[in-house]
């Protein structure tokens, strides 16, 4: 089943693969490689992944207290990263070890794994619409872009992301092989490829082709509405969102070539050894870095969203500074006045129109 040593996620088909009279490829070296460069990024991931979006959920639900549409989206777009955060160790200890943690794991993570990955992708999408509807269709969106409807359109976007994870879920299962216990996907053997095939081709389109044509069509409207208003709020409004899409296909885009082109190697390339190892080192690659991107948006809201910082400026002075120095609270006491003073009531309104 391809490096099955390495990849939680079974992205090869090279079972069907004819090597002519040549033995089927080891891919020892790629198993090595994995071994040696995986788990110490995935740990410096969960690292900056964790610290980050549990300090973005903290803000929100602590300071701004979820009372726009935007925010509802970008907390549960922290969520879907955390979701991310949370398996990667497990998988970390799988790219040197077998299998140990049983098939109860191996489903449930392999499920944690694609759940964030679709949830985080449609939670971009949202937030790209909310932005649309603020700023293209400023009339109704006094009346859609609500709290209310915020959960409401989350609750369906987290059971659209379950469906879409099911099958991926399904066929997971631990297998005994000479090399130990591996965790990866066995389909039905007469529909082997099929199967693969459509798993692949859902993850390019879902992840990457529907997205990139709502967010097109989005901001070529928004930019229209901009360019006539020439609203500066509205442009910072709209900042935060686009800076979000832009390094999620930075991120993502790579991963969902070198996987297209690793699932459909057979058919669009003569198959070879060396091959199949580029395209499995491509995979393990760019795989790594898509999972760097839950480390990145709140790195985004740092330095682009205003309130945000302020905000996390705020927390800092009151709640870490005190109990790192006993001396701080009065040193700072003075700045924390100042940045809670800006705070005002016509800066909190400021606030709902815009999520930042």
């Amino acid at each position: 089943m391809g490096n099955e040593t390495t990849d939680h996620i079974d992205w090869s088909v090279t079972t069907e693969i004819d090597y002519g009279d040549s033995a089927p490829c080891m891919g020892t070296e790629e198993k090595h490689f994995a071994a040696k460069f995986l788990p110490p990024l995935y740990s410096l991931v969960v690292i900056f992944g964790l610290t980050g979006n549990l300090l973005v959920v903290l803000i929100l639900v602590k300071y701004k207290r979820l009372k726009s549409m935007t925010d509802i989206y970008l907390l549960n777009l922290a969520i879907s990263d955390l979701l991310f955060v949370f398996s990667l160790p497990f998988w970390a200890y799988y790219a040197v070890h077998e299998w140990i943690f049983g098939e109860a794991l191996c489903r449930i993570l392999s499920g944690v794994y694609l759940l964030g990955f679709y949830s985080g992708i449609f939670f971009i999408i949202l937030l790209t619409l909310d932005r649309y509807l603020a700023i293209v269709h400023a009339v109704f969106a006094l009346k859609a872009r609500t709290v209310t409807y915020g959960i409401l359109t989350s609750i369906v976007t987290w059971a659209v992301a379950v469906l879409a994870s099911v099958p991926g879920v399904l066929f997971q299962k631990t297998q005994k092989e000479s090399i130990g216990y591996t965790c990866s996907a066995h389909y039905p053997s007469d529909s082997m490829i099929n199967w693969k095939y459509s798993f692949i081709l859902k993850m390019n389109i879902l992840g990457l082709i529907v997205p990139m044509l709502i967010m097109i069509f989005s901001y070529s409207q928004i930019l229209k509405t901009l360019l006539r208003s020439k609203n500066e709020k509205k442009q910072k409004a709209v900042r935060l969102i686009f800076v979000i899409m832009i390094f999620y296909f930075i991120f993502w885009t790579p991963f969902h070539i070198s996987s297209f082109l690793h699932a459909f190697q057979n058919p669009l390339f003569i198959p070879t050894c060396e091959l199949q190892s580029q395209l499995e080192k491509a995979i393990q690659v760019t795989e790594t870095i898509s999972m760097i991107h839950c480390c990145i948006n709140p790195v985004i809201y740092v330095f682009v969203g205003e309130k945000f910082r302020a905000y996390l400026y705020i927390f800092f002075r009151k709640q870490v500074a005190p109990h790192l120095c006993k001396k701080c609270p009065s040193l700072y006491r003075e700045k924390l006045e100042r940045a809670s003073s800006t705070f005002t009531q016509s800066t909190a309104e400021h606030d709902i129109s815009t999520g930042l």
